[in-house]
């Protein structure tokens, strides 16, 4: 027999709520109530501050007959599978990965908001996106396909592809990465542009994107490719927006400013990391620094995938044939680099500790933070060799004994191995 334990949380604010024949900007809480297994909604309560106005209010969801908006709670873990947009907008496909989660231990989509093309996979309101034309794939029910999810249960991250853009960079080349030669939009050797990390206006575009995310469901964003770009030409390749800085200054700023606007919404954020940034104290030439981030997001996911780790690393000459090594090797650093007070870094306000000597280097003052900030992705997908379900299953496990219980998995193609999964908890 099952029994309830009900717990209220604030779950949302919506943001912008649109007023018939009036204002924007109306505060709107929901407070829900949840049973002992976080999936259950027992009761939902709103409370609206006073307004000037007294002309009756909808929301936007009232006016296109689409679902009430909520949020769930961060499950603990959280165990997910990515979702690209094209998939999402395929009923079809994606009820085959919904299934997926539903009969495993699977309790989290993430799924593409702006992906490599810098399309937005729904059909936004906001000015500043609205706008949007990028050629991807776009779902014209993704409200009610979240909404589908929060009904069983899955908690539901909105991936943003940040600063590779080159929907944006086309129609805003003064923004973008250019080309030192001839002050050309630079693009990698896929052809694709970025923005440059440093251009500001750009950051409100993602700001807007976030509250309007979070504002049709999304229970979390997590901001992928938030670094500068590194596979292209690099010998003629100029940042315009960054003189005077080193790119992870530039990035550090971008982190700094998306945090100071999102803070108080209650939206929860993480985001990605080259898997080298947990054992790495450089920046990567890309300006990713792990402790960087920690202050500015509620999780870090490093991309510790196995195939993309160099030859000779950490000793392993061939890298996948060590998923499980090289794993453990990489989050048991991250985990220590962030329970630290101490860092060999000279990060953004930090307190010289002590100072260099001839054999030591200078160590740093920095802020701990718990192992359970680091969520990592981990590899389900053939790359340069075929993954097997022995290879996926050493990465969970190298995940447990580094002493955490979250992870997410990553398939570009959303085909994933069932049979590394555990059955979905009994309810009984």
């Amino acid at each position: 027999m099952k029994f309830l334990r009900r717990k209220s949380v604030v779950v949302g604010t919506s943001l912008g709520v649109l007023l018939i024949g009036g204002y924007f900007g109306v505060s709107r809480v929901s407070i829900t109530t949840y049973d002992s297994d976080n999936k259950t909604i027992i009761a939902t309560t709103t409370e609206t501050s006073s307004i000037t106005n007294t002309a009756p209010a909808k929301t936007i969801s009232e006016k296109n007959n689409l679902p009430p908006v909520m949020h769930l709670k961060t499950p603990e873990p959280v165990k997910g599978i990515y979702m690209t947009s094209c998939v999402a907008s395929t009923p079809s496909w994606r009820e085959r990965l919904v299934k997926l989660v539903q009969s495993t231990e699977l309790n989290s989509i993430v799924i593409d908001i702006k992906d490599y093309s810098g399309t937005i996979s729904f059909t936004p309101t906001d000015p500043l996106l609205k706008e949007n034309g990028g050629e991807g794939c776009r779902s014209a029910d993704m409200q009610k396909f979240v909404a589908l999810l929060h009904d069983k249960g899955i908690y539901v991250i909105g991936r943003i592809t940040v600063f590779q853009d080159p929907y944006y960079a086309k129609i805003h080349p003064e923004l973008a990465v250019k080309r030192l030669s001839d002050g050309a939009t630079w693009k990698d050797f896929k052809g694709l542009s970025f923005i440059d990390v440093g251009a500001k206006p750009f950051w409100d575009y993602i700001v807007a994107l976030s509250k309007e995310s979070y504002s049709i469901g999304f229970d979390e964003l997590n901001f992928d490719y938030v670094r500068f770009p590194s596979d292209g030409n690099m010998k003629d390749i100029d940042f315009t927006w960054d003189q005077g800085k080193t790119k992870a200054e530039a990035l550090r700023e971008f982190f700094e400013y998306l945090h100071g606007q999102l803070k108080g919404t209650g939206i929860v954020l993480s985001v990605d990391l080259f898997g080298m940034t947990t054992t790495n104290t450089d920046d990567l030439n890309i300006g990713q620094i792990l402790e960087n981030t920690l202050p500015y997001f509620d999780f870090i996911d490093p991309m510790v995938y196995p195939s993309h780790y160099p030859a000779g690393f950490n000793g392993y000459k061939n890298v996948n044939a060590h998923p499980y090594d090289i794993v453990k090797f990489s989050l048991d650093r991250a985990v220590a680099r962030a329970a630290a007070t101490t860092t060999t870094i000279n990060l953004y306000g930090s307190k010289l500790v002590l100072p260099a000597s001839s054999t030591t280097p200078a160590l740093w003052s920095k802020p701990s933070f718990p192992a359970s900030k680091i969520r990592p992705w981990l590899q389900d997908f053939d790359y340069p060799v075929t993954y097997t379900p022995e290879m996926v299953k050493a990465q969970i496990q190298a995940t447990y004994d580094a002493g955490l219980r979250s992870w997410l998995l990553w398939d570009a193609g959303n085909k994933y191995t069932p049979s590394v999964l555990d059955p979905a908890p009994s309810t009984e």
